[in-house]
């Protein structure tokens, strides 16, 4: 169980997001929640300087068509980041473990291959409350944490590569 807010953070610490350009894959599968992580990112995005029309969104079917939405955004447009949002709830096949495992190995293997920076803002949650505690709920909203990330990771590549 989480043990902190995913929307809790030291507002100092986050860089401007002006100027950067962002991709966000949603998945469609578990939309109640994908749908409300997206706009916890998209939120947090503009909050901290992203120009709305630098935040591109697709959807894709299901989690694991996130990894190829995001493969389409890094080789067919100059975003500075991609932010993957999607929901795998357990049930009672194996289903959930190949589905997480593909997403987060596909993750992996964009930030490596493309050399940008591609956050996993997946949750992996054994019950829909525990997905809804953390899209807005009580423990905040994980695309407000993924929103943070990109904009660190995109701040660090442009401060190492100067």
């Amino acid at each position: 169980m989480a043990t902190k807010n995913l929307s809790e953070y030291d507002i100092n610490s986050i860089p401007s997001a002006e100027g950067m350009k962002f991709g966000i894959v949603v998945a469609e599968w578990n939309y109640q929640i994908t749908g409300q992580l997206a706009k916890g990112a998209i939120d947090t995005l503009q909050k901290h300087g992203a120009n709305f029309d630098n935040i591109f969104v697709k959807h894709v079917p299901g989690t694991f068509e996130l990894t190829l939405g995001g493969q389409f955004f890094a080789e067919y447009t100059d975003v500075d980041a991609i932010i993957l949002l999607g929901c795998v709830i357990q049930g009672e096949t194996r289903h959930f473990d190949f589905i997480c495992q593909g997403v987060t190995q596909g993750t992996t293997q964009l930030n490596m291959n493309y050399n940008l920076p591609v956050i996993f803002g997946v949750l992996t949650t054994d019950n829909e409350q525990q997905a809804l505690d953390r899209s807005g709920g009580k423990l905040g909203n994980k695309g407000d944490e993924a929103a943070i990330t990109a904009i660190k990771m995109v701040n660090l590549q442009r401060e190492i590569e100067k």
